[in-house]
């Protein structure tokens, strides 16, 4: 199959991509990385009439500090973010669940936004935005918004994005120099979308978890962020907590499905079974004899 004709355009600021998104009417697609754009196009999937390459965009790309978050371009490719000292040292989570995105090849094409606005409800880009807080900067000629990542995903590859509007930013806020992190997936092999995933940060002083963000992947129609299981962390002494009793709160928060991959069973049981054993080995909290 090859694609659907269409207009090619590639600008060179953030203002002339958004005039053209403006002037599309809803008919314009957005060009990052193209990992899972350009299959969708050869198989007509996807027939936009003009494709916005934003590659050539200065201010889409980059790593950098704002008040209080570190701030990741879209168009940032995921080889770039892997390799960025700031980011493994300020956010390991990001850095560790990055790693297990696609593949080698993909990774040094895909971006970080990219994968984030796609919102892939098995991938580990949207669910890490929602487990560490992150907030999605987007832009039109009608103005800017800054919007949770737990309210930018409202179903399977769907969000709140409007047809003329481009995210600009992603802000991660940060977390203390030696938070614990979280992060299992369990894939049929190496690269492949998770069947069930897990990424979190939670943040100990005192002996008591003083701040939890903790979300699933695989596990639902969109990523999912754990809040009841949130919840029951924050405040608690580690030697009050029962990973499983935790776990099962998380799994509860869920709404894993069937299909020719794994059974909604699967991935509830599999859910309660690596989040009690992140919680276990991350916070060496002994397994009841």
């Amino acid at each position: 199959m090859k694609p659907a004709p269409f207009d090619y355009v590639a600008p060179q600021t953030i203002d002339e991509a958004l005039q053209i998104l403006a002037d599309a009417g809803g008919g314009a697609t957005i060009l990052a990385g193209g990992q899972t754009l350009m299959p969708l196009l050869n198989l007509r999937m996807s027939q936009p009439f003009i494709l916005v390459d934003i590659n050539r965009i200065a201010g889409l790309q980059g790593v950098s500090r704002v008040d209080g978050a570190t701030r990741v371009g879209p168009a940032t490719r995921q080889f770039q973010a892997l390799g960025d000292e700031r980011l493994a040292r300020d956010l390991p989570v990001f850095v560790e669940a990055l790693s297990h995105v696609g593949h080698h090849q993909t990774r040094n094409r895909g971006t970080i936004g990219g994968s984030v606005a796609l919102g892939e409800p098995a991938a580990e880009m949207p669910a890490t935005a929602v487990a560490l807080g992150a907030t999605i900067e987007i832009r039109s000629q009608r103005g800017t918004r800054r919007v949770p990542a737990r309210e930018f995903y409202v179903g399977p590859y769907l969000t709140v994005l409007e047809p003329d509007e481009l995210v600009v930013a992603i802000d991660y806020p940060d977390w203390p120099q030696g938070h614990v992190t979280l992060f299992r997936e369990v894939t049929q092999r190496p690269g492949d979308f998770a069947l069930v995933g897990l990424v979190g940060a939670l943040t100990v002083e005192g002996g008591r978890i003083a701040r939890a963000g903790i979300a699933w992947f695989g596990m639902g129609p969109t990523p999912i962020a754990a809040v009841q299981a949130e919840a029951a962390l924050v405040g608690k002494a580690l030697s009050e907590i029962d990973p499983e009793a935790i776990a099962g709160l998380a799994v509860a928060d869920t709404a894993p499905f069937t299909d020719h991959h794994a059974s909604t069973e699967y991935r509830r049981t599999v859910g309660r079974r690596i989040f009690a054993r992140q919680l276990r080995e991350k916070l060496d909290i002994r397994e009841a004899a």
